[in-house]
This record gives structure tokens, sequence and C-alpha cells, in this order.
């Protein structure tokens, strides 16, 4: 039954398996074990960004495709979403609106860019997905009557779904905590819901004669021409469906967020953090979508309280020494050092060193484990 939901491909790794178990039941259960609203919402990112970087390694894993237009085909989810239930009311027929119509918009734009852009070489591309994401972003932000500009779009879902709707009377009891089931917490499992079926269904387009051509095409385009496969078909058609599946992730941001802006969704910095989550985790393995974005957005969220626990005791240390001395100034250099204001210099560092120690990404080193 787990070969056939897993199209056949497993983990193959022992370790692997054993980590990416205990992610998926830990997320499932995060409610329960990580009590508060900042954890529930790390959590709920992370199902996200799972989907995210899961339709963009698709692309670029699986077809060898650098595109960076892709957080605005997830723009077009979030942005839909969040107009149809401003201009149309909190309910399901509005999401359904919105989904229909980012469904719509990003099907045509992706056969836009596929056909009148996969024909020339990768650079070049690569360079004309970026002007046409920079190009909406600077759209929608103009387009402040539909859009909100750059404060964006703040919107109600469906009552069903906000912390007011309790739909069980007794609380959820965790380890040791206590949960109101309430629709915030129904709303992140349907998101968890989604976020998995989604997932097992990219892992059967992968895995299916499809994607064995998509990846002939990545390791040998001139091969796969010759021997009778119209790559540009399966080139465009491999950015349809990728740019499907990450308007949903839109969509589900930011019925999540209930709001929805031009950093949020159309940054050029979580294009690249996209692409850097993909590399950490794994390219061509889907697998890496989950311990990517587990690190990544760990390490993006608690570095800089790891790194206010870390000061402090050698801040006292320098009161303790009286201030003054060599060893005070080894102190007081290394609390400058690690304060926790230079959070994004150690994550940096900690991004290039792995990428330089698992250049196969994590699940890569896993597997020839």
């Amino acid at each position: 039954m787990i070969r056939y939901l897993l199209s056949n491909d497993l983990p193959r790794s022992r370790l692997l398996s054993t980590l990416l178990i205990a992610l998926v039941i830990t997320l499932a259960l995060a409610p329960l074990l990580f009590p508060g609203a900042k954890a529930l919402a790390v959590a709920a990112k992370i199902l996200v960004f799972v989907l995210l970087v899961a339709s963009y390694d698709l692309l670029l894993g699986y077809t060898g495709i650098v595109s960076f237009a892709h957080t605005m085909f997830f723009g077009i989810g979030a942005y839909s979403v969040a107009i149809a239930c401003s201009r149309l009311g909190p309910s399901w027929m509005s999401i359904g609106i919105g989904l229909v119509g980012s469904v719509a918009a990003s099907l045509a734009l992706a056969l836009l860019i596929g056909l009148f852009s996969l024909r020339v070489r990768a650079i070049f591309f690569a360079m004309l997905t970026l002007a046409v994401a920079s190009a909406f972003q600077t759209l929608a932000s103009q387009l402040s009557e539909w859009t909100g500009g750059e404060d964006g779009l703040s919107f109600r879902t469906p009552e069903v779904l906000s912390a007011a709707a309790h739909w069980r009377d007794t609380p959820l009891q965790g380890l040791g905590f206590t949960v109101q089931a309430d629709g915030r917490l129904l709303a992140y499992w349907g998101l968890f819901a989604i976020v998995c079926v989604a997932f097992l269904l990219l892992l059967r387009i992968v895995n299916s004669p499809f994607g064995r051509v998509l990846q002939a095409i990545r390791e040998n385009p001139f091969r796969a021409e010759a021997i009778g496969y119209q790559t540009v078909i399966y080139r465009t058609l491999s950015v349809v469906i990728s740019a499907l599946f990450a308007t949903l992730a839109g969509a589900l941001m930011a019925m999540w967020l209930r709001y929805n802006g031009p950093d949020t969704s159309l940054s050029f910095e979580l294009m690249l953090d996209v692409l850097l989550v993909v590399v950490i985790g794994g390219m061509g393995t889907m697998y890496g979508a989950w311990i990517g974005s587990t690190l990544f957005l760990l390490a993006q969220n608690y570095l800089q309280a790891l790194m206010q626990s870390l000061v402090k005791p050698l801040a006292d240390g320098v009161a303790t020494v009286g201030g003054t001395g060599p060893v005070a100034d080894v102190l007081r250099w290394a609390v400058g050092l690690l304060g926790p204001d230079r959070w994004l210099l150690w994550l940096g560092v900690l991004f290039v060193l792995s990428v330089y120690h698992f250049p196969e990404g994590v699940v890569g080193r896993m597997r020839r484990f």
C-alpha cells in the first residue's frame, strides 16, 4: 500500500525514511506538540513551502529548467483568492471562484512562457522569466484598487476556519498541553491533508512515463529529440504542471494568512529561498522538499532566538570579569559576532556549508549512504 502511494519511489535510505516519517508525524501533530500561534504559523508555512518547492523541483530537478517566474504563479494563486474573498465576501464560493480564476490565469501564462520562451537557450529563458516576474510584481503593486498596492489585501475566510469557530467543546489534550479545537486547527489539518495529497500526485507524475521523458530531456535534450520526443511540448507541459501546483500553494498560503501582499508572495527573495531549499534538500528527489523546507524555515524563524540565548551568558561573563582585560575583550568580541542582529550572516554561513558538504543535497547524500 505504501509503495503504491509513493509510486514505487521509496526513500531508499533507512535514515531518510525515519526522518521523513518523524517529520510528517510531527507536522500532523504540530498543534498538539507545539502549542502557540508562532509554532503553528511556522508549521503551516513549512507545509506550503513543501508544495511550492516540490513543484519547482519538477521544473528544475526533473526537467532541468531554471525559471525565476515560479513565485509569479504562487502570487497569482494568493492574489486571486485574496481579491475574490475581499470583493465577494468570506464564502466557499468566493474561494472557489478565486481558485478557478487563478488556475485559468496561471495556465494561460504558463503556456505563453513555455511556447514562446523554451525554444531559446537556458540562460536566456531564465532571464526572460525574470523579466516577466518583475513586470508582474510591478503590475501587482500599481493596481492598488484591486491588489491593495504595497499594503496588500487583508480579507476574511469562511467562519468555520476562524479562531472563533469552536467545532468541539472539549479541548484536545497534547503532551501536557491543552489545545482548543477551533477553526484555525481545522484549517491547519485541512492544509496538511491538501499538501500531502498534492505531493503524492507530484510523485506519481515524476514516476510516470511522462516523468521519465522529462528526466531524459534533462540529461540530454538532443538525444530525446532524436528518438522522437517533442521536447518543446514536454517542457511546456512541465512548466504548466509546476505552475498549477505553485498556484495551489499560493492560494493555501493566502487562506492561512488571510492576507496577501507583494512581499508575501511575489518578492525575488522568496524565489531565491525556493531555489536554495531545492538545492539543499536535493534536486530531482521530491523528498528534499520536506527536509529542505523544514531546515530552512526553522533556521529562519528560530536562529535569532537561539543566538540570543547563546549571547546572554557571554554578556554576563563580560560583566563578571569587570569589563576590562583580554578576557573581557574576547568575550565582547564574541558577543558582537554572535549578536542576534547578525543572524542573517550566520544563516548564510550555515547554508554555504550545507551546500559545500552536501553537493547532492541532504536527500542525495542520505541515499548514497
